[in-house]
């Protein structure tokens, strides 16, 4: 049974639909869900854990909702190279992966998710190779004992280079197998249930990396379990090259062809889009992850996000793999989001109340759970973040949101999901950081020494 917390004397942004904000507010939490939200002192309530958080600014929880945790155990390769380059010089060593790995380098990418004031990530796992063990038990382990909200999903790739994919035939997958897995998948871990802490996605990986049948197939699997769908879609211009070539159509179009739009649907990247494709996106209800730091790292451009908000797309944020993100924190993504919309648009682009929305309210969409996660209100979940602003780095300005969006990257203060505390005192309380550094360390090294044999 969860403890009765009240959280007060703090700057509360609800990021509820009419924007509300308190400037000393509190918060009262039982039974893992909000209970009362309001300004001032909160009314007494008898064996309530007090938490005064005076200097801070309390939002909901931030949302992933594009993550490859595996990737924590390959940074640092590949830094100048473009997505396709990248790839090129990666498969072989995610070859190498086993559940030890997988294990570790999860661990390393939730804590610092939850550290960065995340409370519910997804992770887009497609990487499988032969007798290396449960990779996607080994992520759904560490997760709970970090203790967020998790979203993995079972991705897979079936076409491989012999076959015009990108990917070595290596690290692919036959299709019935995989049909086989995902369903699998499906059954052991997805719980619909209110305040779920664990739901189950299916996600091909790419038009470069998976053939139009299991595409379509997966669509169909996925909406007879009652799951979400996710991919990458449109993140380069060299995806967009490939598409036109093998498909004869732009990379939207050949969703569109396989039945891939839709309310149960968020994609990510989305970069090269078009004014047509952002409203058909909105018209469809179909979701994006956009990921501006590993667009900037990759260079494969900028997200037209203003123009998708504008169409009615719900707008989630990701990090994306810390191979194409190193820092792998989702708060820090929220200032990037911004200043990537004003280098393309000007000051107006995107507000930092809408960029701050981008990571909390338009994730729970993306990820189906708007009902649940996402905002400060009576009935949701407590999945709640308290950001310190009074220190030199915080303190005078004017605008507690905007100190957030706006100022230096911070950790997180407080996190809480569903009320239990993941993060205190800036510090987590469910694993240790110097023994999830140990065995990350120890995990990247054996990986990388795997990939030197191979090339032997």
């Amino acid at each position: 049974m969860n403890e009765t917390v009240v959280v007060e004397n703090c700057y509360i942004a609800t990021m509820d639909p009419a924007g509300t904000e308190h400037v000393c507010g509190h918060l009262v939490i039982e039974e893992g869900v909000i209970s009362a939200v309001g300004e001032g002192r909160a009314p007494q309530v008898e064996g309530a854990r007090r938490v005064d958080a005076s200097g801070c600014l309390a939002t909901p929880g931030l949302v992933n909702c594009h993550h490859h945790l595996y990737q924590w155990a390959t940074r640092g390769l590949a830094v100048d190279a473009t997505l396709f380059e990248w790839l090129v010089a990666l498969y072989p060593v995610w070859a190498g992966i086993d559940e030890e790995v997988e294990y570790a380098a999860a661990k390393a990418g939730l804590a610092a998710l939850a550290l960065s004031g995340c409370t519910t990530s997804m992770d887009h796992h497609y990487v499988f190779p032969k007798g290396v063990g449960d990779l996607l038990e080994a992520e759904v382990r560490a997760a709970r004992e970090v203790g967020l909200r998790f979203h993995p999903t079972r991705g897979s790739m079936d076409l491989g280079e012999s076959d015009g994919g990108l990917p070595p035939d290596s690290v692919v997958e036959g299709r019935d197998e995989i049909l086989a897995a995902s369903e699998a998948a499906v059954d052991r871990y997805h719980d619909p249930a209110p305040g779920s802490m664990l739901r189950v996605a299916l996600a091909p990986c790419s038009p470069f990396s998976v053939t139009r049948e299991l595409m379509v197939e997966s669509a169909e699997l996925a909406r007879r379990k009652g799951v979400r769908l996710h991919t990458h879609l449109a993140e380069t211009l060299d995806e967009e090259e490939f598409c036109r070539e093998k498909y004869g159509v732009r990379p939207v179009e050949y969703l569109e062809e396989l039945g891939w739009l839709g309310d149960d649907v968020w994609l990510a990247h989305c970069v090269h889009l078009n004014e047509a494709e952002a409203e058909r996106f909105g018209a469809s209800g179909t979701g994006v992850a956009h990921c501006p730091s590993s667009n900037g790292r990759l260079g494969a451009g900028i997200a037209p996000v203003p123009e998708l908000l504008r169409a009615g797309v719900a707008v989630g944020l990701g990090v994306d793999g810390a191979a194409s993100n190193e820092s792998g924190e989702l708060g820090p993504e929220v200032r990037q989001a911004l200043l990537a919309a004003r280098y393309r648009g000007g000051p107006e682009a995107l507000g930092v109340r809408e960029a701050l929305a981008l990571a909390t309210v338009h994730g729970a969409r993306c990820l189906g759970r708007e009902g649940e996660i996402g905002t400060l209100e009576v009935g949701k979940q407590a999945d709640v973040a308290l950001w310190r602003l009074d220190g030199p780095e915080g303190a005078g300005i004017e605008d507690p949101v905007a100190a957030l969006v706006l100022g230096p990257d911070r950790s997180v203060e407080t996190l809480l999901v569903g009320g239990r505390p993941v993060v205190e005192g800036g510090e987590l309380l469910t694993v240790q950081r110097d023994e999830v550094a140990r065995e990350l360390k120890a995990a990247s090294e054996r990986l990388a020494l795997r990939a030197r044999r191979s090339k032997v």
